[in-house]
């Protein structure tokens, strides 16, 4: 197992700005090492953590036409929705940088979460199959360069959420979750394909979530209670994004 790295941020600004130069750095590196970038793309405040790479430095440096974009969730809801994952990136990202519209593997609408999860499963093996996603070394799992998370305020990430069953499951990419309290269906990436990756980011910013990063960090809690200290990369990197309001909990000591 590689090591996990905490990164603590004075603001978000700071957090964004760090997260655009690692990014940008890790893609770089992907298309020197494999002519692609795969990454997968979360909900929740990524997009707007993101923004920094559409400034002028990062239009100009990073390769946007070898960047191929995935979704590590991703709401089962029409791509017009606020809720869609895929609209957030849209509007914030991906209509603002030269991405190729067909190098972006979006999740079909207007079927069911069960559909949507096999639909999108399927065109990730075709990527895999072609090469423009790595396999791993150590399972039969895609191999992303990078899957960018967040941290719930209860200790998801993606649409993992605590003590449901599909933390347990070790043989399918992707599969169709019930968010827990809403009547809204999501697909996620399994728990296999996010500790398959070759770098990890979980963001964690605001006091809401102080106590689950703490708790992350810590001494190992029941299984599935807490799904982001599941996040474990076999053959890769975990690194955590955090501000100072996020880190609060942390005992100095740890960090």
């Amino acid at each position: 197992r590689m090591e996990t790295k905490l990164r603590v941020f004075d603001s978000e600004e700071e957090l964004a700005t760090g997260l655009a130069d690692y990014v940008a750095h890790l893609s770089e590196a992907a298309v020197k090492e494999r002519g692609a970038f795969a990454v997968a793309l979360s909900g929740g405040s990524l997009i707007k953590h993101l923004g920094k790479l559409t400034g002028v430095q990062f239009l100009k440096t990073v390769d946007w036409s070898r960047w191929h974009v995935f979704w590590a969730e991703e709401k089962v809801v029409a791509k017009k929705n606020p809720d869609s994952n895929y609209r957030q990136a849209k509007l914030g990202l991906l209509s603002k940088v030269p991405i190729t519209p067909a190098h972006v593997v979006s999740v079909n609408q207007g079927v069911s979460a069960e559909s949507a999860a096999e639909e999108y499963e399927f065109a990730i093996r075709q990527q895999v199959r072609n090469r423009t996603v790595g396999v791993s070394r150590s399972s039969d799992s895609p191999r992303f360069d990078l899957v960018l998370l967040v941290l719930g305020p209860d200790g998801h990430v993606a649409s993992l959420y605590p003590n449901h069953p599909v933390l347990m499951e070790s043989s399918q990419w992707i599969h169709p979750v019930c968010i827990p309290g809403r009547s809204d269906e999501a697909v996620t990436f399994t728990l296999p394909v996010i500790n398959s990756a070759a770098k990890v980011v979980i963001l964690a910013t605001g006091t809401s979530v102080a106590p689950q990063l703490a708790s992350a960090l810590g001494e190992r809690l029941p299984n599935g209670t807490h799904p982001a200290q599941l996040v474990d990369p076999l053959d890769g990197n975990l690194v955590w994004f955090a501000d100072v309001a996020a880190a609060s909990f942390i005992s100095k000591s740890a960090t």
